[in-house]
Formats: structure tokens, C-alpha cells, sequence
């Protein structure tokens, strides 16, 4: 059945890791009761059978982001302590092979 559950990430600009459903789809990013949070459908049998681990970073504005650009899915912004914060969620994703020569 499809629901739509919460996960609590870290204040943190090192990628962390969250363990979901596969296929799970990330629906919203903000601030609730001062803890950056997403919002995520998953069908929760799939919970069950099938899990992934998926990686995110949070970045502040003006803060260096030490992954690279093209591993960087971006997700959204939250505002907190009334707006004086804002913060930028990615989804890190899969490393590039290098290419052989």
C-alpha cells in the first residue's frame, strides 16, 4: 500500500544515509520543530521485500559543498529559525566510472 512516511536527516553537510523502500519518491524537504525532515511516498510492502540505501547532503547558503556537481540531485530548500537559515537538500547519487581507454 502506498504511504507517505517522514525521515529525520542530520544537520550535517557530510553525506548521510537513510535506508527506504525502493522506488520511493521524495516528495517535500523542510523544517518541523527545528529538525530538517522529508516526506517520501513509499509503497510499504516493498519496505518489507526490497530496501535501498539512498544518500543525502544538506548545504547552508554560502556554504562550500564538498561533493561534486554532477552527483548532486537537488530537492529543495527549508527556511529555519524564522528564515534566518536556509538549507539546500541533494540527493547524492551514484559515482561516474571512469572511462576506459
Amino acid at each position: 500500500m502506498r504511504k507517505i512516511w517522514k525521515y529525520v536527516l542530520e544537520m550535517k553537510a557530510a553525506i548521510q544515509e537513510i535506508m527506504m523502500p525502493k522506488g520511493a519518491r521524495i516528495l517535500h524537504f523542510d523544517n518541523q520543530r527545528r529538525e530538517p525532515c522529508i516526506w517520501v511516498e513509499v509503497d510499504d510492502t516493498a519496505f518489507l521485500e526490497i530496501k535501498e540505501v539512498r544518500e543525502f547532503t544538506i548545504a547552508g547558503t554560502g556554504h562550500p559543498i564538498p561533493i561534486p556537481a554532477e552527483r548532486l540531485i537537488y530537492i529543495g530548500t527549508a527556511l529555519f529559525d524564522n528564515g534566518e537559515f536556509v538549507w539546500h537538500l541533494y540527493e547524492v547519487g551514484p559515482r561516474k566510472e571512469a572511462r576506459k581507454r
